[in-house]
């Protein structure tokens, strides 16, 4: 699991897919621009709007350029002001930094609202384990405090994780199928409806030896 900081830890970021939590564009057009009725006084806004933004979460320049598929220098080339996004890459850029159009555009305080995430917009990891894909359900606002994920597994699927850092502990409850955790030399095993707590600044495995098998975690920093 290597510290799943984000959106998260940040020992995560360098191994985090490019493609990961990054809406498919692939159909967009690339070169459009983004327009309205006053396009230059929305792009006037845009720089400090972005890079404001970027600070509430408290992320890097590299932390949103992994998180939104946009690179680096890209990123940085529009926070100040010298280049125009597209609105593919606007759009990757709101949802790593967990703002939409209206809210990054609109200087007044915003009225009460439910932020939602559809099913296709959750950041994904798929490089981590065998047989694993980690869903990123926490916001980067999160990340080292505490981290929420859902983890799917594969017949067979595993996920070793390195020892975090000192304190750190998992709370795991499974949802569907058999999972055995490994926590230092302790092992137990789970069913859908169990829940489970225990140390992750050792070495630590969850396997589904059985067959498919669905679970959420969090990673509770210490």
């Amino acid at each position: 699991m290597r510290k799943y900081r984000v959106n998260v830890s940040r020992d995560l970021l360098s191994h985090l897919p490019v493609h990961s939590g990054r809406i498919d564009s692939s159909s967009w057009p690339r070169q459009t621009s983004v327009m309205t009725d006053k396009p230059d006084a929305i792009l006037t806004q845009l720089p400090a709007r972005l890079k404001e933004a970027r600070r509430v979460q408290g992320l890097s320049l590299d932390a949103v350029a992994k998180l939104s598929g946009v690179s680096r220098s890209m990123v940085s080339q529009i926070e100040r002001g010298e280049s125009s996004p597209t609105i593919a890459t606007l759009w990757n850029l709101t949802r790593a930094l967990q703002v939409d159009f209206a809210g990054l555009l609109d200087a007044a305080p915003t009225a009460d609202q439910i932020e939602v995430l559809r099913s296709d917009q959750v950041p994904t990891i798929d490089n981590m384990g065998e047989g694993c894909r980690i869903l990123i359900l926490s916001p980067p606002e999160q990340a080292g405090l505490n981290e929420v994920y859902e983890l799917r597994l594969s017949p067979g699927g595993t996920l070793d994780s390195q020892p975090h850092t000192r304190g750190t502990r998992e709370h795991l409850t499974v949802v569907e199928g058999y999972l055995v955790v490994s926590s230092g030399d302790a092992t137990e095993e789970f069913s859908a409806g169990d829940t489970g707590r225990y140390a992750a600044d050792v070495e630590h495995r969850i396997t589904a030896p059985d067959g498919p098998a669905r679970a959420f975690l969090v990673v509770q920093n210490a």
